[in-house]
């Protein structure tokens, strides 16, 4: 199980670098940046469609919405500037890059 979850965490990270990457590159379409830009919005926002201290249902929300939303984000990046993005986030996150914050 704790395998499971490491492994998880490491593709969340993959994922983020992903989307960071992907907002600053000028091939990337602008609906696919929008979308990006609100998943992570949602994800970091303190305010949530379902509040977090109802049980289950207030983290629910948030393993559901964000995923689909980085899911959106990456199905609207044109397949080649993908598959660079991706190989440079999973360099990336092989060296240990510190994401900005």
């Amino acid at each position: 199980m704790l395998a499971r979850l490491k492994q998880a965490a490491r593709a969340l990270k993959r994922e983020a670098i992903l989307l960071r990457l992907a907002a600053r590159d000028p091939e990337v379409p602008l609906v696919a940046k929008l979308v990006a830009g609100a998943t992570a919005a949602y994800a970091l926002s303190p305010i949530d469609l379902i509040p977090d201290f109802i049980p289950v249902l207030g983290l629910l929300d948030d393993l559901v919405i964000v995923p689909l939303g980085i899911r959106l984000a990456l199905s609207l990046i044109p397949d080649d500037v993908l598959a660079r993005l991706r190989a440079e986030a999973e360099r990336q996150s092989g060296e240990g890059v510190a994401l900005p914050g």
